[in-house]
């Protein structure tokens, strides 16, 4: 992906707008937390933050018209162009004391962001496109994550280096790390200088025009909405994203004010330390993310990291040590990044080019609504003396809730990438040919059976569910029946086999994928054993065989035959899985056989 033009350019100028935007944000909150105590220290906190999100809700429809009329890197060219107005305004504020106009500026400066956010997000799928969708996602928020973990941590120390003790209002403060304006002005500088080196990528532009009255009645606003919620797994994945920004935004807002009261931490290093590490987290997690969505993109990823930020978000406040807490914002972010990445592929894969840069703008306008909302709330609770550790424990029940909706849309996606995770842990996959897989319709993998863990080796890298044949007495095992019911495998028995002949036609009619295992049983030595013909009483239709052959697996706990292989324990073992060309016609069980030993050739 990375020799791709553009996309070294483009992922720098993602890190310098999120780095300069945070900059502002990060001197305006510690301003706060140095002047201002208890229920005032929130409430402010989460005012400057629903500033930062209101320029998303007023900009939805005209930044997704935007991102739709024109090319995408023009759109960032010219934001990061007033950026460099506003930041210039920003350090003149700054020096003269300004703190209300430095604090109004923070809008302003949000809502260049939300104009070029949806250009930004747009331009992934049009610079890297579908193959590198899930890599590249995985790129620009691990790059923006980046950016917000360095700003949180060059302002915030550099803040400390110049304010010192040389302090007595807000305004003081302001004068005294005015200097720091300079380096938001360069920052944007360079942002608008590399901006307008990226290449081109539009193939389709709408020919529509903006209309501003109907801006203004909310017309668009109106149609926009029904855009995005007509497919309803984008707009389920949209309200997700929304609920964990809305839970990241409330304990930003919260923490500072918990840290002071709770844990009597006045440094604003290490409150903004601690939060850093969060960011830190993400990285990893999007990293993690972009190298578990490999082969397709992922969603099984989300419904467990939506459980571990619970899971985090219950002990946060039940942790007084400092080096604790460090080690819970690490997973906060990590699960953080690993839920971001395959909703924000997901999305951007469901939505077609001509209507990207509007749904995306959508999907800014939702969650920028959620949690605009709730720091509303958070400001409201604050006001009747609703303490921290309260406003905690109702992020959990939304970590709850936000677990039970990715739960119920991707439970099976959960289910394999929670193997996926474990078996990892020992065993490193390759595959093989992977092109013969059709990214439609029905086929029949059928191939030698090494282990107990086939099944999942053969699912890894597709998509779409398979069906396996099952021997029925395995089937039937009193306490893994349920499991097999739900995974619609299709018992069969050399007694009675007709049923489950006519139950794999349909399956295959319907455009299903059905694995078999021709051996009957799990190989006891290195060869391939005979292979039985009962697939060819199945009617195929229209659907080819692939033959696949999976090697090294012997010697592994999950094989019969253990072989004479010795290797470290700490070494991971190599499995790799090779697909054959597709079969078309009718072929004999010993041509098949023969195909399937002759593919690790």
């Amino acid at each position: 992906m990375f020799k791709i033009v553009g996309v070294i350019n483009y992922l720098l100028v993602a890190f310098l707008n999120a780095f300069t935007d945070l900059g502002h944000k990060i001197i305006i909150q510690n301003t706060i937390f140095k002047t201002y105590d208890g229920s005032e220290q929130i409430i402010f906190t989460a005012v400057v933050n629903a500033l930062i999100l209101l320029p998303f809700i007023l900009a939805f429809s005209p930044s997704g018209f935007l991102a739709d009329k024109f090319a995408k890197n023009i759109i960032m060219k010219y934001s990061a162009l007033l950026a460099i107005f506003i930041t210039l305004i920003i350090t003149y504020s700054y020096y003269q004391g300004w703190f209300l106009t430095a604090f109004a500026m923070t809008f302003l400066l949000a809502l260049q962001s939300a104009i070029y956010g949806p250009a930004k997000y747009g331009y992934v799928k049009e610079l890297v496109g579908v193959k590198f969708i899930s890599a590249g996602n995985g790129a620009i928020q691990a790059v923006t994550t980046a950016a917000i973990l360095l700003g949180i941590i060059f302002y915030t120390v550099l803040f400390e280096m110049l304010l010192g003790d040389n302090f007595a209002t807000k305004e003081d403060v302001l004068r005294v790390i005015a200097p720091l304006g300079w380096l938001l002005v360069f920052g944007s500088v360079i942002e608008y200088f590399l901006a307008s080196k990226l290449p081109n990528k539009m193939t389709e532009a709408t020919k529509k025009k903006f209309n501003f009255k109907r801006y203004i009645k909310g017309e668009y606003l109106k149609k926009n909405m029904i855009m995005i919620m007509r497919k309803k797994e984008t707009f389920d994945a949209i309200i997700a994203l929304s609920l964990f920004w809305s839970i990241s935004q409330v304990v930003l807002a919260i923490f500072g004010e918990y840290a002071k009261s709770e844990l009597g931490i006045t440094n604003t290093i290490t409150v903004q330390g601690l939060m850093a590490l969060a960011v830190l987290g993400i990285v990893f997690g999007s990293i993690l993310a972009a190298n578990l969505s490999k082969y397709y993109v992922n969603m099984g990823l989300s419904v467990l990291s939506a459980l571990g930020i619970t899971v985090v978000l219950f002990f946060i406040p039940h942790t007084s040590s400092t080096s604790l807490l460090a080690v819970e914002f690490i997973l906060f972010g990590l699960f953080s990044g690993v839920l971001i990445v395959p909703l924000n592929a997901k999305i951007q894969l469901l939505s077609s080019n001509i209507h990207l840069g509007t749904v995306l703008a959508g999907n800014n306008f939702v969650q920028t609504l959620f949690m605009f909302v709730f720091l509303m709330l958070t400001t409201v609770f604050a006001y009747f003396g609703v303490d921290a550790t309260a406003l905690f424990y109702l992020m959990i029940l939304v970590g709850i809730y936000l677990s039970v909706l990715l739960f119920k849309r991707y439970f099976i996606m959960g289910f394999w990438a929670f193997f996926e995770l474990i078996f990892r842990v020992r065993y490193r996959f390759n595959y093989v040919g992977l092109e013969n897989i059709q990214r439609s319709g029905a086929m029949m993998l059928i191939g030698n059976h090494v282990s107990w863990i086939d099944w999942f080796i053969l699912q890894l890298p597709l998509e779409k569910r398979i069906n396996y044949i099952i021997d029925k007495d395995i089937y039937k095992h009193k306490f893994l029946n349920w499991g097999f019911k739900l995974a619609q495998l299709i018992p069969v028995s050399q007694r009675a086999s007709k049923d489950s002949f006519v139950e794999t036609s349909i399956k295959l009619k319907n455009g299903k994928i059905i694995a078999i295992f021709p051996e009957g049983k799990i190989s006891r030595n290195s060869d391939v054993s005979k292979f039985y013909q009962g697939y060819k009483f199945i009617d195929r239709g229209s659907s080819v065989i692939v033959p696949f052959y999976i090697d090294g697996v012997f010697g592994s706990i999950f094989a019969k035959y253990k072989g004479d292989a010795r290797r470290c324990f700490l070494k991971k073992r190599e499995i790799t899985l090779y697909f054959g060309e597709p079969i078309i016609g009718e072929i004999t069980s010993e041509e098949l056989r023969e195909i399937v030993v002759n593919l690790k050739c």
